[in-house]
């Protein structure tokens, strides 16, 4: 089969990118890998207030620097699990369905009519960083422990983190996008079986995406959170297969 490996992700037979589409009524927007000259839009989403005052790791203002040293490692982690399947499939054309350790599309896009498209946001599954485990010291030691579990690990619990431009808020497209994968890659590909998802109180948005998609409401998380010198608390929420 062709691209056997790569499957669900369907292919651009113009350019050759693999890409997953989220399903109407917004199959107009796919995830696809990070791209090279994505760097330049990333500041007016995140500079953008309605947007940075919800996320916690990148630096406000968010400048051309940043975005380029962000794009570089998140290129190579899509590149690398790409490779990774391509390399599967010529060694073992006829194998099974190989477990990655990450999902190689993570961008947000909209396609428009004239074929072209436009950069929305980002949407990365990565392992989770154990906000609720309050001391930090024990903290640190869960997110080493969770750090080190081999790829496929059941009982590695992982995490959503993302972004949307504020002009397409309210259309449904993040939680089609967590949606799409989580069933479509995450749970078949990455033998994905436990999540958690942290938002900051207050973010009801972002919290109704991660419910949207069967995640369960836990608690209030208060663990020192300090994010541009405002103290912060979150909302803690699990989904389990």
């Amino acid at each position: 089969m062709v691209n056997s490996q790569l499957y669900p992700l369907e292919i651009n037979p113009q350019t050759g990118e693999p890409f997953l589409r989220l399903p109407a009524p917004n199959d107009n927007i796919i995830l696809t890998a990070p791209r090279m000259n994505d760097a330049k839009s990333f500041a007016p989403i995140i500079n953008d207030p309605g947007v940075s005052i919800w996320l916690e790791g990148p630096p406000i203002p968010y400048r051309d620097e940043h975005a380029e040293e962000w794009l570089a490692q998140i290129l190579k982690q899509s590149e690398d699990i790409l490779e990774e399947l391509r390399e599967e499939d010529r060694l073992n054309p006829d194998g099974p369905l190989k477990l990655v350790g990450g999902c190689p599309v993570r961008h947000i896009r909209e396609v428009l009519p004239d074929g072209t498209d436009i950069y929305l946001g980002d949407i990365g599954i990565n392992r989770a960083q154990m906000e609720e485990v309050l001391d930090c010291g024990e903290r640190k030691k869960a997110v080493e422990a969770n750090n080190e579990k081999a790829v496929g690990d059941p009982s590695i619990v992982w995490t959503f983190g993302d972004y949307l431009a504020p002009s397409h808020h309210g259309r449904g497209i993040m939680s089609a996008a967590m949606g799409t994968i989580l069933h479509k890659w995450a749970i078949p590909r990455m033998g994905v079986r436990y999540m958690v998802g942290y938002t900051f109180t207050g973010n009801e948005g972002s919290r109704r995406v991660f419910e949207k998609n069967g995640f369960e409401w836990q608690r209030t998380l208060d663990n020192g959170k300090l994010v541009r010198g405002e103290p912060k608390t979150l909302n803690y929420l699990h989904w389990k297969l």
